[in-house]
């Protein structure tokens, strides 16, 4: 049997919950970023969900595919409640946050890129943070969807960072990395451009 590396020993003894929370706070701190701790917390759980694939994917006859997020919004549009409303938006802003906080840097090649994810995403967790207060019956959950809304690009930020530490991204492709922060304003891929020595100059319709 091969030797388990760090990282999985580490997993293994904490379990995936106490490791996502231990590795979302260390990029909050190394970020500065200023986020609630309920909101951490929901990060390390969004990522603890994730890894179970009937919440990453759906089962077709075909195989299992990540849902298109245009047809979680036409479930959320169509939804017969306001509670099913609810619980699309949210699935619609948890997958978007994932998706393009831990695979940005593959998006380029399919038929949507970052800021799709980003404006899906955003404008989910926007409606849940004021509409979302009696179906979770909690204030905590509407000041965390606030605070995903309006700090989603600090949010992929930081999971983009979790997702580096278990080499889920790829962080050589300059490229591409110019690309996400021109489409998102994002600090971490600003950030990372300078370490490769390029300034990176902001447009006419970067986002902040």
């Amino acid at each position: 049997m091969n030797d388990l590396s760090e990282r999985e020993r580490l997993i293994s003894q904490t379990g995936l919950r106490e490791y996502f929370q231990d590795s979302v706070n260390r990029a909050v701190e190394r970020q500065r970023q200023d986020m609630l701790p309920e909101t951490v917390f929901y990060l390390a759980n969004l990522l603890t969900d994730f890894t179970r694939t009937s919440k990453l994917f759906d089962k077709h006859a075909e195989g299992n595919s990540t849902p298109a997020l245009a047809m979680i919004y036409a479930e959320a549009v169509e939804a017969r409640t306001r509670r099913e409303r609810i619980v699309c938006l949210k699935r619609l802003g948890d997958l978007s946050l994932f998706v393009s906080g831990l695979f940005s840097y593959s998006l380029h090649r399919s038929l949507v890129d970052v800021d799709y994810y980003v404006a899906m995403g955003g404008n989910a967790y926007s409606y849940l943070a004021t509409n979302s207060r009696n179906t979770f019956n909690s204030q905590a959950f509407c000041e965390i969807f606030n605070e995903l809304a309006d700090k989603f690009i600090a949010a992929i930020d930081i999971l983009t960072e979790v997702g580096e530490q278990m080499n889920c991204g790829n962080n050589r492709d300059i490229m591409r990395l110019y690309e996400i922060w021109q489409q998102t304003g994002s600090r971490l891929a600003a950030e990372r451009l300078q370490r490769e020595g390029i300034v990176p100059i902001a447009g006419p319709g970067l986002r902040h």
